[in-house]
């Protein structure tokens, strides 16, 4: 599905020579974040999800929204390297300066994977930016 043929929010994978690269679009930036990051998790995890067993909120913080966009991506990766946790369902809310990242996470040993793992998002392409009535985002990750 592509931004045009959906108004409302969604994300897709676009086909990159050796990396992952996503496209997400929404109403609002904080849900555009969020899709980007479902659109993340799709493309190496199984789309059915365990029960959540712990909420993870942080807030996240850049000097411009492609950053920020960046910077909520590579939490999530961090957290996967670190603690061994995935999200199964994110909510992005605005606050301050930044926004505010809550996930509900569980181990990645009960999650299946389907494809690479990304290892850094890189800032070749990356865009987060309001379009005519939504918002829409271009992040490329390597993996």
């Amino acid at each position: 599905m592509s931004p045009q043929e959906s108004p409302v929010c969604g994300h897709r994978s676009v086909p990159h020579t050796a990396d992952l690269c996503v496209e997400a679009w929404a109403v609002t930036r904080e849900e555009c974040i969020a899709e980007a990051v479902r659109g993340v998790l799709a493309s190496f995890t199984e789309t059915s999800a365990p029960t959540a067993a712990v909420r993870r909120e942080c807030e996240v913080r850049a000097d411009s929204d492609a950053r920020l966009l960046a910077a909520v991506i590579e939490e999530v990766i961090y957290r996967m390297e670190a603690n061994g946790e995935l999200p199964v369902d994110v909510e992005v809310t605005t606050a301050g300066a930044g926004v505010r990242l809550r996930c509900e996470m569980v181990s990645t040993d009960v999650v299946g994977q389907i494809g690479a793992v990304p290892k850094a998002v890189s800032m070749h392409g990356l865009r987060l930016a309001q379009e005519a009535d939504r918002w829409a985002c271009n992040v490329t990750l390597d993996v």
